[in-house]
């Protein structure tokens, strides 16, 4: 075993171990670990549903673990197999621990970049100011072809050099072609099981035209094999074109993916299936689902507006981007609020117009995203958190 940056290693690789490193989707996230609970207690554990490639232990300075630990399986199903039969395992009487799948991240999303810069020119200057760079994945306006949205999501070739890149690039670090650029994690990939989409017959559309019809899009996918296509839904500048049967989907998808559209290049793939227990949960919560909901709401009605990027939704930033009037006064984290939480007073008549036209200005930034809608602000004073307040300016 070796310790270093305050973790404790097992493995990595095992004995008689050949060829590359596992795949993503190889690793799980272990919480909820009694602290005086090592290697000798964990290893056999989760050694039981497969080989484990490394373990790594999170330790504290007392010497005592910090409660998680992620353990990576050499063979993605092994890992599959660990978070369906090891969740919630009992490692101590009364003590159960948690376990799920571990994102490893190696996508960045870069906002504020120039709209008349191409995809070749952005990887370039990127690569110039960061390291371990895979590719940059740019998107066109949805107005004007010519012109990307003004962001980028930028793979690195491991999360670590994600990592490092990130912190270079934070707000004051640096600039690229003389403007300030915003950086943030980018929202990962929902990793869907293979058998689930094995049985996906609807394919995603995007960088289609405004003016490009569902009638158009029908006809177009519809070619290969009259009646195959049940229906097109397009919202914008992307769609969804739902098949009889998958191979028809994968069929039309092979032969129409980056082929030219009204003048616009396609990029076509299956589309990945929403979880259902996650949208149930977020539709009850639109619609008001009792107390409980009616509450989240009333917290909802009382945020800054905030503005994010456009659909598709794989990839946008996880961290909303909140924009701030001039000479809004902040006032001292002390009394009920606790140190994590500062009180703030609902602003006058000209303070909303000034957020509401920030954060319009903002919108723009970001994508030239349309649906942005003012939020209405409350009547009392709210709780913001504190690293989402800035100081007056």
């Amino acid at each position: 075993m070796v310790q270093e940056n305050g973790q404790r290693k097992y493995g990595g690789p095992p004995p008689g171990w050949e060829g590359a490193h596992p795949q993503r989707g190889c690793e799980v996230f272990v919480g909820k670990i009694p602290r005086d609970v090592y290697e000798d207690e964990l290893v056999p554990v989760f050694e039981a549903v497969g080989r484990i490639y490394e373990l790594r232990l999170m330790m504290d300075f007392d010497g005592k673990n910090r409660g998680y630990a992620f353990v990576m399986y050499c063979h993605k199903n092994e890992a599959k197999r660990a978070v369906r039969e090891l969740n919630n395992y009992e490692i101590r009487p009364g003590r159960l621990l948690g376990v799920c799948c571990s994102v490893d991240n190696c996508r960045l999303f870069i906002g504020g970049i120039p709209k008349m810069k191409k995809r070749e020119e952005i990887l370039e200057e990127i690569a110039k100011v960061t390291e371990g760079v895979l590719d940059v994945i740019v998107y066109a306006s949805a107005a004007d072809k010519m012109k990307n949205r003004g962001f980028a999501f930028v793979e690195y070739e491991s999360h670590r050099a994600a990592a490092m890149a990130r912190r270079k690039l934070m707000p004051g670090r640096i600039q690229l072609w003389g403007h300030q650029i915003a950086v943030d994690w980018a929202e990962p990939e929902i990793d869907v099981d293979e058998d689930v989409m094995e049985t996906v017959k609807i394919l995603y559309v995007r960088n289609l035209m405004i003016e490009t019809t569902e009638d158009t899009i029908k006809k177009v996918f519809g070619q290969f094999n009259p009646g195959c296509v049940e229906r097109v839904k397009k919202i914008r500048d992307y769609a969804f074109v739902h098949f009889a049967s998958r191979e028809d989907a994968v069929h039309a998808m092979n032969n129409l993916n980056g082929t030219e559209l009204e003048g616009s290049c396609l990029e076509v793939t299956l589309a990945k299936p929403v979880d259902k227990e996650q949208y149930s949960r977020y539709q009850k919560a639109a619609k008001g689902g009792g107390a409980a909901a009616a509450a989240a709401a009333a917290a909802a009605a009382a945020v800054i507006p905030a503005v994010s990027t456009p659909p598709p939704f794989q990839g946008r930033p996880i961290t909303p981007v909140y924009t701030m009037a001039p000479n809004v006064q902040r006032i001292p984290a002390a009394g009920i609020y606790g140190a994590s939480y500062v009180p703030f007073a609902a602003p006058a008549t000209a303070t909303i117009t000034t957020l509401q036209k920030n954060a319009a200005a903002a919108a723009a930034v970001y994508g030239g995203y349309a649906g942005y809608i003012p939020q209405a602000f409350p009547a009392a004073a709210i709780q913001v958190p504190i690293h989402d307040v800035y100081q007056t300016y």
